[in-house]
């Protein structure tokens, strides 16, 4: 219980310390915008190079990965087709489809792993599975469904590597693959330049909140309600069925897996929203309510499986 809290009172007091910079105008009418970008264009690709080139990318053929990615694929299905039924748009559906599936893995995920399961490297199996595949196939979308990515079918296919995203990801799978040493010289810069990215998101998300409404209201309400259902419930239920009925796993692998899938929205995904310009408020508000309702699901889950 007490990493569970630990990890939210972090990022509530980051978040926090983006309100009161929103609040006071210290960062100027485009303070948001600046941190948005310098996290997606800069910071996030250097900060998942450096974590991928140096991971063990054996992790990824565990059965925990696989716990991981058939519950993220069923309850990111499910909103996919209540997208499709409702006619929510390319764009908006992906970005509440992330929000319901894609789990804070790395600033509230390792604090957790660390304090509840006892061991950082727990969560590395759904880190890996969101940055190798999820983020650029989720991105390369929006790319697709936004007016940046028109023209031929080549161009098309070439998206990815186009993406700041997509490009960090698979260079840095592509040196951990390879088994190549980065030189210091190299490596240093981009892991300080990385540290920025969580940061530079919560403080976004922080100003974000500035003079917005309350969560859960107006044309957002019905996906954010369902993004917050399936993220919060709906994943820990689909992992905690797939682990222990058809993987056989049993104690600490099994509050392993069910505690990362518990994780809420991460907050990297208003970055995404907020750089294509769709669902930024859905993104918004699911982040938020799924952090609020995701305390008291951990608490239990830690409590009957721990």
């Amino acid at each position: 219980m007490q990493g569970v809290l630990t990890g939210f009172a972090v990022i509530a007091v980051v978040i926090a310390v983006g309100y009161v910079l929103g609040l006071r105008g210290h960062l100027g009418p485009q303070g948001r915008e600046v941190l948005t970008r310098l996290a997606f264009h800069v910071a996030s690709p250097a900060l998942l190079f450096t974590t991928l080139a140096t991971a063990d990318l054996s992790v990824v053929f565990s059965s925990r990965l696989l716990v991981t990615a058939l519950s993220t694929v069923a309850v990111a299905g499910v909103f996919v087709a209540v997208g499709v039924v409702r006619r929510w748009g390319v764009g908006r559906t992906t970005i509440g489809a992330l929000c319901s599936g894609y789990v804070n893995s790395g600033n509230l995920g390792i604090p957790i792993a660390v304090y509840v399961l006892g061991d950082a490297s727990l969560v590395a199996p759904v880190l890996l599975f969101q940055l190798v595949l999820v983020t650029p196939v989720a991105v390369t979308i929006l790319d697709l469904s936004g007016g940046g990515a028109k023209g031929s079918l080549w161009r098309r296919l070439l998206t990815p590597l186009r993406n700041p995203i997509a490009l960090g990801s698979l260079a840095g799978v592509a040196v951990a693959a390879t088994g190549l040493r980065v030189p210091a010289p190299v490596m240093d810069p981009l892991t300080l330049i990385g540290n920025m990215s969580v940061p530079a998101v919560l403080l976004a998300f922080g100003i974000s909140l500035c003079g917005s409404t309350m969560p859960m209201r107006g044309a957002d309400r019905e996906p954010v309600l369902l993004a917050v259902a399936l993220k919060a419930f709906g994943q820990p239920a689909v992992a905690w069925a797939l682990a222990s009925g058809v993987f056989g796993l049993r104690g600490a692998q099994l509050l392993d897996v069910v505690v990362t899938s518990a994780l809420p929205a991460a907050q990297n995904l208003y970055t995404y929203a907020s750089t294509y310009e769709v669902g930024e408020r859905l993104a918004r508000d699911a982040i938020l309510v799924s952090t609020v309702v995701s305390v008291p699901v951990l608490v239990a889950v830690a409590a009957v499986l721990g």
